[in-house]
């Protein structure tokens, strides 16, 4: 096996958006998938790019992959967000997993940032013990909270 490493490619959307579905699947969420692979293209390879996302690429097939984007603490300053690291279920267990963290640490690393956080499942037990095992703090007395578009339009409905 040959894995590669290298930052995604406007061409690599399409394959991208298939890694999200099988993740949102997975998470038992099939249905909460609304990006397209337009939207992925825009958003992460315009002039001003959203999020920067790297792949594994094995025999010219993306089998993981793992997306990034800056987001500011208050208490810490520059922090990077890794919104996803998602590995095919077939490519699970050779490694992949830490090839895609040990890129995300070392991008972060060269950007000066003084935090990278992420979101796991609770009950994503494998998850959980690849991160502890990688020296990842989980903080089990946070909950994530979140206001999605339905509910972005009801509050302002509230407030206008």
């Amino acid at each position: 096996m040959q894995v590669i490493i290298r930052k995604a490619t406007i061409e690599d959307a399409p394959q991208m958006l298939e890694l999200i579905k099988e993740l949102a699947l997975f998470e038992e969420e099939p249905d909460e998938v609304e990006i397209t692979a337009k939207e992925l293209e825009a958003d992460g390879f315009g002039t001003s790019p959203a999020f920067t996302c790297f792949v594994a690429e094995n025999n010219n097939s993306i089998v993981g992959m793992a997306l990034v984007y800056y987001r500011y603490s208050t208490w810490k300053g520059k922090v990077i967000h890794l919104e996803d690291l998602i590995v095919k279920q077939d490519s699970r267990g050779m490694g992949i997993g830490t090839l895609l963290l040990d890129k995300v640490i070392k991008f972060s690393s060269n950007l000066g940032v003084k935090r990278i956080s992420w979101e796991v499942l609770d009950w994503n037990e494998p998850a959980i013990d690849f991160y502890e095992k990688k020296g990842a703090r989980i903080m089990r007395d946070w909950d994530v909270v979140q206001l999605d578009e339905k509910g972005i339009k009801n509050y302002l409905s509230r407030i206008n």
